[in-house]
């Protein structure tokens, strides 16, 4: 019975009695489904905003050189886009966890050499040799990260040296040529839809990362160690575990862009193709979205980033733009759409 004064509570029930039958109240009624979460322009444009972006750098230059669409443009910039791409992705992995790699496109081109000196003797065999000695370095960075809580920018920095240094000692300084490219041959032989394969399994990659991010549980914690390391750890996350896999993705994607460099170039070198990957892959993972503080990532939209990216030179270069004047240009529309891609509501303040 109430007390005086006060009225039964109708909002819970009491507690059950022995024969687990309840003494009367009524039972608690059952929470209301909020409001369904409404898409703001700003969510809009967060998802497709680099490939907005891409669309509109793409327009105006075919409008400024038509003959750019006619002579096979897009082919070019996909073709080219694809190591910065695959770099990128792995990028957007490691910065997916709050960290970053500067050592992912030096494993790129020690790949390439690699593969180069070893494709003829070995096979297929090098193939997955440099697959696994790219996992290798990359999981070696992560877990050093994460286990003697090194800063992955001093860290990954010194792995750049060592890696460059190994380089050029397995090299000789020197322009390493593949013997036999007959298995790679398909990767830039074939097109799908006008554009060269190697692209197409770039997308498919990209789309294999957003679907681990979004519907996997490894791929929920990486989002969670990105977001609230501190959080994710006391809720049980393995945020060591999360860290290392990010690194190992980045090292594996790394040697995939080292497989495209013998597949396209069928050579390698310390100074050739390959050489410059560090910043654009950067820069692609930024443009597509990829937020530098961590736990915002969409691999799908760093396709468009890498081909931004790429459209940048190639498009300043046919309309007879001077190297100083790409390089300005390069500089301000990369500002521009960081600018306009990066998700401010979502990261909060952005350093």
């Amino acid at each position: 019975m109430a007390r005086p004064g006060t009225t039964p509570s109708t909002t819970q029930a009491d507690a059950p009695t022995d024969d687990g039958h309840t003494t009367g109240a009524a039972p608690a009624k059952a929470p209301q489904p909020g409001p369904r979460r409404r898409w703001s322009a700003l969510d809009v444009w967060a998802s497709v905003g680099p490939l907005a972006v891409f669309i509109v750098l793409f327009v105006l230059v075919v409008s400024l050189r038509p003959a750019f669409l006619g002579g096979g443009g897009l082919a070019i910039v996909a073709t080219q886009a694809i190591a910065i791409l695959l770099v990128a992705l792995g990028q957007g992995m490691v910065l997916h966890v709050g960290s970053i790699d500067l050592s992912n496109a030096a494993t790129a081109l020690l790949s390439a050499v690699l593969l180069a000196k070893t494709l003829g003797p070995m096979g297929a065999g090098s193939i997955v040799l440099v697959l696994i000695l790219g996992t290798a370095i990359g999981a070696v960075n992560g877990l050093l990260v994460a286990t003697f809580q090194v800063p992955s920018f001093a860290l990954t920095l010194g792995t750049l040296g060592i890696l460059q240094a190994v380089t050029l000692v397995v090299s000789d300084k020197t322009t390493v040529y593949a013997s036999d490219t007959s298995l790679l041959t398909p990767m830039f032989g074939t097109a799908i839809g006008g554009l060269a394969s190697a692209f197409w399994v770039g997308v498919v990659l990209a789309i294999v990362l957003w679907a681990l991010l979004r519907f996997t549980v490894p791929g929920q914690s990486l989002t969670a160690v990105g977001l609230n390391e501190t959080g994710a750890l006391f809720s049980g996350v393995r945020t060591r575990a999360a860290k290392v896999s990010a690194f190992a993705l980045s090292g594996l994607l790394a040697s995939v862009a080292g497989i495209m460099i013998i597949a396209q170039a069928g050579s390698a070198s310390s100074t050739g193709l390959g050489s410059d990957l560090l910043l654009p892959g950067i820069t692609a993972a930024i443009v597509g979205g990829t937020a530098i503080t961590g736990g915002i990532t969409n691999p799908v939209n760093i396709v468009f980033g890498a081909l931004t990216v790429t459209l940048i030179p190639i498009g300043a270069a046919a309309l007879g733009m001077p190297s100083e004047a790409q390089s300005l240009v390069y500089g301000l529309v990369i500002i521009v759409a960081v600018a306009l891609t990066i998700s401010r509501k979502r990261v909060g303040i952005v350093k």
